[in-house]
């Protein structure tokens, strides 16, 4: 049903407009456009560039694939995104998303992935977030449907220890509320 993946990695996009104007790397599986000439593929590589930020994300998406929606798997590693962009909770499809090696510094942002409802693996190491004691423990929090995160199965006890990060912390934040 679905193509080889659409691999625009190592191409030095800079912004994802950028991108339109490449010709996806060929790999091991050829690569067939439709008769619109968009890629019946449900994975997207767009790593090892240079992209700052996902502006034009669903353009991007939608001008290489013949069913965006279907969009599954994204990698976006390796690039200069700071911000995880609101853009990628309209994937709803997305099971798949690789962030690492990238400059993303805000951990709450974490959050908004939770939105996406097939979302089973994740890639955020080598993020400045990764330097936050809570990096781990709030990411499975936020995102209790993982199975793996930075290539590491999320384990029953995790969750557990997660879960119990969350509550104190919930109580932390609330009780500083009540204070000020």
């Amino acid at each position: 049903m679905y193509g080889a993946p659409v691999d625009l990695s190592f191409k030095n996009i800079c912004s994802l407009e950028d991108a339109w104007t490449e010709e996806p790397s060929r790999g091991l599986r050829p690569l067939k456009r439709n008769s619109e000439m968009k890629y019946p593929s449900c994975s997207l590589r767009l790593n090892n560039n240079n992209i700052l930020d996902l502006h034009d994300l669903q353009k991007t998406v939608s001008y290489f694939l013949a069913e965006p929606s279907q969009l599954a798997w994204l990698d976006l590693s390796f690039n200069s995104i700071s911000h995880i962009d609101k853009v990628l909770c309209e994937l709803r499809e997305l099971r798949v998303l690789y962030l690492h090696g990238n400059s993303i510094f805000i951990l709450s942002e974490v959050d908004r992935l939770g939105a996406l409802p097939h979302l089973h693996s994740i890639t955020l190491h080598g993020n400045l977030i990764e330097t936050n004691k809570a990096y781990r423990n709030h990411g499975i929090s936020a995102l209790p449907q993982l199975k793996t995160m930075d290539f590491s199965a999320v384990t029953r006890q995790e969750r557990v220890m997660a879960e119990i990060w969350h509550q104190s912390n919930s109580r932390i934040r609330s009780n500083k509320l009540l204070k000020s």
